[in-house]
């Protein structure tokens, strides 16, 4: 029996555990790392929020679509599942080609350099230390995880409610202290002179800001009663995260002029400083820190999943679904993990690495959801879409606009990232299609 199939009897999640994850994961990464640089983009509180209530529907109608999905397929490993249902295996394989050699080590990357940005706001560290600190956090955590290290759900519950807790007094002690200016928000509909350029940045932005509220499926199988307690939980979090993203952002404006902004990764930091003066700002980096790190330890936890479920369907090397003998943890996929985001780190800044993978994963999830009107007719008692086919159209259309933003943006990167998942289909054709079991 593999080790993920043991942990899916032993270990039950309720619904509100699933919506910590979701909560928690996402508000660790996004509202610390993008306002600012979505603030400076934009230029205006009016398209900010418009860019956040957008965004917020759209990763809401992409929320219901993946219930769906969560809901006939309660198995661990989430989009892989899900195209592998819908498209076959090839399809499948590729995804998980992507999550391993693109998504999961570039958002361990992310995750390693934010932290050392903050870590560069408590004592001065070197260019070149911050990616020494951001590698070494990252190969402790990972050693961390393989040495059989588990973050259980209460401290999961505990640390997400210490993060909603943090932001909501932030923005009821930063509004009613008078500690900001509300000239701030002036002029509130001014329009960017470079329009396209300016909502293209904002809205890459706000959807990174809410990338990963779909990984929660990939724990489907610890889930208890799937089919009704995800498709819940991602319409909580979601909803949830959208109106924490927007309270956030409006006290940030008001607390800190964008004119004054130094940098994306310490814009929370400076919030502190306005709110406390410089303790402040040490005490709010501190905060982002122990968030990041706990998102860290969460996903270099739960990322070797889609690698166990490839290797069950004989789509992946077998040893990859074999825990550590002493262990018993995913070791080997982990270290890979901590191999490439290594080399990301070292490979170029922030902006760049996201840039790497973001236009794969964005195009992928698109597929799962188009995947809805091909399932959604198929004959099933449990959760179905809400306002179907209404919300899969305005997911896919909106998601079409930011493909084309990132494109533009950063087309090389964009081609870059498409490539590697594409250099999967020999390696599929050389390596797996040859097993009796597949079919394309």
């Amino acid at each position: 029996m593999g080790l993920f199939t043991r942990i899916s009897a032993e270990s039950q999640f309720g619904l509100w555990t699933a919506v910590a994850l979701i909560v928690g994961q996402v508000i660790a990464v996004g509202i610390f790392l993008t306002p600012a640089g979505m603030a400076k983009s934009v230029g205006s509180p009016f398209w900010l929020l418009v860019i956040w209530v957008v965004i917020g529907l759209m990763t809401l109608s992409g929320a219901l679509c993946y219930g769906e999905m969560a809901a006939r397929f309660p198995e661990a490993g989430g989009s892989y599942v899900y195209l592998r249902e819908i498209y076959g295996r090839l399809s499948a394989f590729l995804y998980g080609w992507m999550v391993l050699l693109v998504l999961d080590p570039g958002l361990t990357a992310i995750f390693g350099v934010g932290l050392a940005s903050y870590a560069g706001y408590l004592v001065d560290i070197s260019p070149f230390g911050k990616q020494v600190l951001a590698i070494s956090i990252i190969v402790v955590v990972g050693l961390i995880n393989i040495f059989g290290a588990r973050v259980g759900a209460n401290f999961l519950k505990v640390l997400t409610v210490t993060k909603i807790g943090t932001l909501l007094f932030i923005i009821l002690y930063g509004f009613t202290g008078g500690f900001g200016d509300w000239n701030n928000f002036q002029p509130f509909f001014a329009v960017p002179t470079d329009v396209f350029g300016a909502l293209a940045g904002g809205i890459v932005g706000a959807f990174f800001a809410f990338a990963g509220w779909w990984e929660v499926t990939r724990i489907a199988g610890e889930i208890e009663n799937p089919e009704r307690n995800l498709p819940k939980a991602l319409i909580i979090g979601v909803v949830s995260i959208t109106i924490i993203y927007i309270l956030t952002s409006a006290v940030f404006f008001y607390l800190v002029p964008i004119t004054h902004v130094t940098s994306d990764e310490t814009f929370a930091a400076q919030a502190g400083e306005a709110l406390f003066g410089k303790v402040g700002g040490i005490v709010f980096a501190v905060i982002v820190i122990i968030s990041v790190t706990g998102t860290l330890v969460a996903y270099l936890m739960v990322s070797p999943r889609v690698y166990y479920a490839m290797a069950k369907d004989e789509l992946f090397f077998k040893s990859f679904g074999e825990p550590h003998p002493r262990f018993n943890t995913p070791h080997r996929a982990t270290i890979i993990q901590i191999i490439l985001a290594s080399i990301l780190i070292l490979a170029g800044n922030f902006e760049q690495i996201l840039s790497y993978f973001f236009f794969v994963v964005v195009l992928f999830i698109a597929l799962v959801v188009a995947g809805i009107f091909k399932i959604h007719k198929r004959e099933f008692g449990g959760y179905k879409t809400i306002f179907y086919p209404l919300t899969p159209i305005f997911f896919l259309l909106v998601t079409a606009v930011v493909l084309l933003m990132i494109a533009m943006k950063n087309p090389k990167q964009s081609f870059l990232g498409a490539a590697v998942v594409l250099l999967g289909i020999p390696v599929y054709y050389l390596l797996f299609r040859t097993n009796p079991k597949s079919k394309i």
